[in-house]
């Protein structure tokens, strides 16, 4: 990125501005990308639990740590500069979850699942991934309508829908 900044002031100061403005458009094509990473590595670990919560039909503090928090930095992450559009559309989790990152977090909470009780291809084969899938786009809608100050206690009510919920809001064992 540096060697484009020099680039861009060179292209100005010589009034090459085209050859400026192409570069602006790659540095923000660069920006985008690095953005829309940061969403994916979130949204895996998001996944991971959500998968790790079909499986093993419980709901662990920590989980819910972890599920709180990829949402709450997927709402700061997905909402652009301008505070009124987005880098991923409401209508956009689902082919984003299943084109780029459902696979990764198979994989990932095979490692995980029961202590890794299952490869890859066991527990791809168990999930039901419509329950995922449809889990994971309502979590998600909620970035869309609360603000950071309301999200919280919004996903405290659904995470008590989940496998385990009630007895996690309850504090039961």
């Amino acid at each position: 990125m540096t060697q484009e900044l020099i680039d861009l002031r060179t292209s100005i100061l010589e009034g090459r501005y085209a050859d400026a403005l192409a570069i602006v458009d790659e540095l923000e094509g660069m920006s985008k990308l690095a953005i829309l990473r940061n969403i994916q590595s979130y949204l895996n670990i998001f996944l991971i639990h959500l998968i790790k919560n079909q499986i093993e039909q419980r709901l662990t503090g920590s989980w819910v740590y972890s599920i709180r928090n990829s949402i709450k930095e997927i709402k700061k992450l997905n909402l652009k500069e301008n505070k009124k559009s987005y880098y991923i559309n409401q209508d956009e989790w689902e082919t984003f979850i299943e084109e780029e990152v459902m696979e990764d977090a198979i994989a990932d909470a095979s490692e995980e699942v029961l202590n890794g009780k299952y490869s890859r291809s066991q527990l791809s084969a168990m999930l039901d991934r419509n329950q995922i899938l449809t889990t994971a786009t309502k979590f998600l809608a909620l970035t869309y309508t609360y603000s950071a100050k309301e999200l919280p206690a919004i996903m405290d009510d659904h995470l008590a829908q989940l496998a385990g919920g009630e007895d996690w809001i309850n504090r039961k064992n």
